[in-house]
């Protein structure tokens, strides 16, 4: 996610022409672009960071119901 706000970042930075990234070449960002995409499409699935974050949600869900079950038998 930090690599997506950075690139958004330049990308303003760069289109109002702010300080020394005016001169930034827009193959730069669209380099880190490229990146972000190779990581996020075919790097993080390689890791398995994907399904480790569904996994997370998954487990949070579930204590988040067992929580309600107990809570309404009281």
């Amino acid at each position: 996610m930090p690599i997506i706000l950075v690139i958004v970042s330049l990308c303003l930075l760069r289109y109002f022409e702010v300080w020394r990234f005016a001169d930034v070449s827009w193959w730069w960002i669209v380099g880190l672009m490229a990146l972000a995409f190779i990581w996020f499409e075919f790097i993080e699935s390689m890791l398995g960071l994907d399904k480790r974050k569904a996994h997370n949600v998954d487990e949070q869900r579930r204590k988040e119901r067992v929580k309600q079950s107990f809570d309404k038998r009281k």
